[in-house]
């Protein structure tokens, strides 16, 4: 055994138990099963050009010493990323967790309470700090977070605008350039008409159906935004507010002066800024506007005893019901980072966030003394933590940076300084020195920070918030390392058993990818650094863009775009803006198969194009003779076809290269949903089907952790000709020639999630990628032939094998009253997280191993299946009070004193004998959906509280 090999230890069978699982699918070699699975018309015939594959211990070295080529400054630019503190307890017991990391997003509500209360947490913090009455579990970044404030206030226009068709929206020019940026990008393709200017001065008309303000500016003045709502209320103009979080510990709730929808980041709430993520955006707003609001929403209901439980609310927004009536297309959140977010205000509570925010105060208001005495205009009268300095920008980045301190220089006379958590007075004497250097003056040493009034009197919070007993409980490191324990506990995640989830690829992320994240040196750096302090991510960022390049077979990457669904968005942008640069702005039908990913139709829509929707054929493929005539007819308008590969319904698709060519011989380009790409790296790739863009999902196929339903990262992958248009930013340079405005916040999107993917093709080279791929394939396979004669697998290939994943049907059990959801509950009692389900069909299941799983490990879960389709066999419809229905069984069922039910405790919660040794108990029964969603309580309010409606 090859010890320094990481693919052996990313792989889960070994070489012997590889050739016991092909000899039980009945093939002698993994060529052969990969030869009859994937049409040979698009297999690849060479290696990858990559470097050789690195051992852990020489990985782990290379990646330090990128990062000790990045110069990390004391930062102080500000423009929403802030150095903070992330409380060691935090970083070790969750960033560092893979209890933590490697859950999946908590539809199986029963078996994650524990993330689910995490989340909840969240969102009453935020809905505490808002001022609002609803909030999400999270979104992107605070850009995109604004842009989907736009589109719902877009949405929710009442019918005398939308008759009148009132498309403007008021942006202030103190809104974050990075944020306007991709206001642009999102409003062109849905006709909104944007409108920047000086909010104080601007006259706001019936016009206008909305707008955006920044509190504070993104120069650092606060403005008397009280009024500001106040005139748009009276015009009928609905107004969003992006707020600094930290801020309005000090700063008045938005949602008290009448906001309509509030949003902003959570980055300083102990998250490292990472080069621009990943980190939590967080999205509140008005109840009325529940059924509009983007990403998921944790909700209280009650489980089948009554008993208080939590569930991810509302779940039919998300895209998959809503297609292309879609209002966002976003159906993930930023959940590990929200996660931590939330733990920084249970750890902090109302009285150490106070602390914090008067600090940054009072160390801005002391440095603003300080710097005036030297004789240099400070032009904010009111101010939090950033301070406009007029000076020469010139000499002070000279001063600046030979103490390695870097300030924001937005003008050719202005330098903005923003104070952060971690400033100490060492730091404001640091800066004062500076700038006696660039007046040659002197002034006295700072020695202690003295308060101040910044904030006028009719902004000043007076409201309370962060009451509830979590953030008023956990202060010391052992009450909130035992509380974190306490939720961990609760949640089935990857380190206790497979997760076999159709399209979501759960595999192994390997520690050593994940160590790299919690050095300083990667974590520190802000996103609009000068680039030449980050060499290290550079060198890092840019193979891997190489690296994604080379495997998809195109001609270049962009790494912005920070979840799956901003991928395909990205994707679309890039073929509208080549299309739009031939001459053909008429181009905006996207033919999209029914099988497609309810994002897809969604993302379509946002991209400003008219979604066609092509046939399926019996056999799950793409009815290729209807799509030929659909895009005969729409010839003259076609843009693009979006087209999941291998397909959604585990299938590789041999008429794939037919279906490319139908769309360039209609003028159109081929996009392809990334989702599937674990089963084609090394062995086919989108270049080689005749795709023209692809994104890809560096949280599935790269390992990048689900962290319980995100980080994410989407970069899309293009050809040649679409290279010119990859997205850019509005303050560090990227993207092509031709650039597309912004997709995400940071130029890079989640550069620091980055090194994961990077670390893991660095170490697995061209053969263990190609190898995994195999495996893959293989895993899925042999579940297939252990679960012949139990189940039917519904789509196969020609020579009836499955991709990397398989659909299962359990449709024909409704005649025994057992729905596929009974199955996917009682699958919880075996120690197992369900795999998909009813996607792409109602009441089926959708199984993926991947490549990471052992046979052993394998067998347990189809010991489990097929124990369960024994059970379906014993049930019937005319007595529903069985094993199946019942499921989950928790602890308290199986220790109480009166057990009513018609079989044993035994069969309930130990059926095989594997279980006893590995039991993961539900902590709640079945939870209430319809319940739920009567009851909307997104917050830690009690349900007594509520009554049902």
């Amino acid at each position: 055994m090859d010890t320094t090999s990481f693919a052996l230890r990313h792989i889960g069978p070994s070489s012997e138990e590889q050739k016991a699982m092909l000899n039980t699918i009945g093939v002698t070699s993994i060529e052969q099963l990969v030869s009859e699975t994937i049409p040979a018309g698009i297999r690849l015939n060479k290696e990858f050009d990559l470097d050789p594959a690195m051992s852990e211990q020489e990985y782990l070295g290379h990646i330090y010493k990128l990062s000790q080529l990045n110069k990390v400054y004391k930062s102080y630019i500000g423009l929403g990323y802030h150095p903070a503190n992330l409380p060691a307890v935090i970083q070790r017991n969750i960033l560092e967790n893979p209890g933590w990391y490697t859950a999946y997003t908590p539809y199986q509500a029963e078996i994650a309470q524990g993330r689910l209360e995490a989340l909840l947490n969240f969102q009453t913090m935020v809905i505490d700090l808002t001022g609002m009455e609803i909030a999400n579990a999270s979104l992107l970044d605070e850009s995109t977070a604004a842009a989907e404030a736009m589109g719902l206030l877009f949405a929710v226009r009442d019918r005398a605008q939308k008759k009148a068709g009132i498309n403007k929206f008021f942006v202030s020019d103190l809104v974050l350039p990075q944020t306007i940026a991709l206001l642009e990008t999102r409003a062109t393709p849905i006709g909104i008409e944007l409108v920047i200017g000086n909010e104080a001065e601007f006259n706001l008309t019936e016009e206008f159906f909305g707008a955006l303000v920044q509190y504070p500016g993104k120069n650092g003045q606060i403005t008397d935004i009280k009024s500001f709502i106040e005139k748009a209320n009276a015009s009928n103009i609905k107004v969003a507010v992006a707020a600094d979080i930290l801020s309005l510990v000090l700063l008045e709730a938005p949602g008290k002066f009448g906001a309509d929808v509030v949003v902003g980041t959570t980055q300083r709430f102990g998250i490292p800024m990472g080069y621009g993520g990943p980190h939590a955006a967080y999205f509140a707003t008005k109840e009325a506007y529940k059924r509009d609001v983007p990403g998921r929403i944790i909700g209280v209901t009650k489980d089948t005893n009554g008993n208080r439980a939590l569930r991810m609310a509302l779940q039919t927004r998300e895209q998959h019901i809503k297609r292309d009536k879609a209002t966002s297309n976003i159906c993930t959140a930023q959940v590990l980072l929200a996660v931590m977010a939330g733990m920084y205000g249970v750890y902090h509570g109302p009285e150490g966030l106070k602390f914090i925010a008067n600090k940054v105060k009072d160390s801005t208001s002391t440095l603003a003394q300080a710097l005036e005495k030297l004789g240099l205009e400070q032009v904010n009268t009111h101010y939090f933590d950033t301070l406009q300095i007029k000076a020469d920008p010139v000499k002070v980045k000279y001063e600046a940076e030979k103490k390695e301190v870097n300030f924001y220089y937005p003008d050719n006379n202005t330098v903005t300084i923003s104070i952060n958590e971690t400033t100490t007075v060492a730091d404001l004497n640091e800066i004062i020195s500076i700038f006696e250097k660039v007046t040659e003056n002197k002034t006295e040493e700072i020695t202690a920070i003295e308060a101040d009034n910044t904030i006028q009197d009719n902004l000043k919070r007076t409201s309370e918030f962060m009451t509830y007993d979590v953030f008023n409980s956990f202060h010391s490191e052992t009450e909130l390392m035992r509380y974190i324990k306490r939720l961990e506990r609760k949640d089935l995640a990857l380190n206790h058993s497979m997760i076999s989830l159709g399209s979501c690829t759960m595999k192994l992320n390997a520690a050593s990818e994940m160590l790299p994240l919690s050095w300083g040196s990667w974590g520190n750096m802000h996103p609009f650094a000068p680039i030449d302090q980050a060499a290290g991510y550079h060198l890092m960022l840019n193979a891997l863009e190489n690296q994604l390049t080379e495997i998809t077979g195109f001609a270049a990457t962009s790494l912005q775009p920070n979840s799956g669904a901003q991928g395909e968005f990205a994707g679309l942008m890039v073929i509208k803006a080549y299309h739009e640069s031939r001459g053909d702005h008429h181009r905006n039908i996207c033919l999209i198969p029914s099988s497609a990913h309810g994002t897809n139709p969604a993302s379509a829509v946002m991209a400003g194009m008219k979604v066609v929707v092509t046939k399926a054929s019996e056999d799950g493929n793409i009815d290729v003779d209807d799509l030929r005539e659909k895009a005969e007819l729409h010839k003259d308008n076609l843009s693009a076809l979006m087209v999941t590969y291998p397909s959604t319904h585990g299938v590789y698709e041999s008429a794939i290269k037919e279906i490319t060519q139908i769309i360039h011989d209609n003028g159109g380009q081929v996009y392809m949903d990334g989702a599937n790409m674990n089963a084609q790296v090394g062995l086919t790739n989108p270049g080689n089907i005749g795709a023209d863009v692809c994104h890809l999902n560096l949280h599935k196929t790269f390992a990048i952790p689900h962290g319980g339903g995100g980080p994410g990262v989407g970069p899309i992958c293009v050809a040649e000709q679409l290279v010119p248009f990859l997205p850019g930013n509005p303050i560090i340079k990227t993207g092509g020639h031709q650039a597309i405005s912004a997709i995400s916040a940071a130029p890079f999107g989640s550069s620091l999630a980055c090194i994961i993917s990077y670390g893991y093709i660095k170490m697995l080279g061209a053969k263990g990628l190609k190898e995994a791929t195999e495996v893959a394939i293989l895993n899925a396979n042999y579940i297939k032939e252990r679960l012949e004669g139990y189940y039917d697998t519904l789509y196969t290939g020609e020579n009836g094998r499955a991709a990397h994943e398989m659909i299962i049907d359990c449709r024909d059990f409704k005649a025994k009253g057992i729905e596929v959801v009974d199955i996917a509950k009682r699958l919880m009692d075996y120690g197992f997280h369900a795999p998909t389900v009813s996607f792409p069909v109602a009441g089926t299941m959708m199984i993926e191993p991947t490549e990471s799983e052992s046979k052993a490990e394998m067998d347990r879960f189809c010991d489990a299946m097929i124990s369960i389709r024994k059970e379906i066999d014993e049930v019937t419809k005319e007595e529903p009070n069985n094993v199946l229905k019942n499921a989950p069984h928790t602890l308290a069922m199986l220790t109480s004193d009166e057990w009513l039910l018609p079989y044993t405790r035994e069969k309930a919660s130990f059926p095989l004998e594997f279980v006893r040794d590995n039991k993961f108990w539900p902590t709640v029964r079945r939870v209430d959906e319809a319940y739920g969603d009567r009851n909307l309580i997104c917050s830690c309010a009690p349900i007594e509280d509520y009554v049902e409606a």
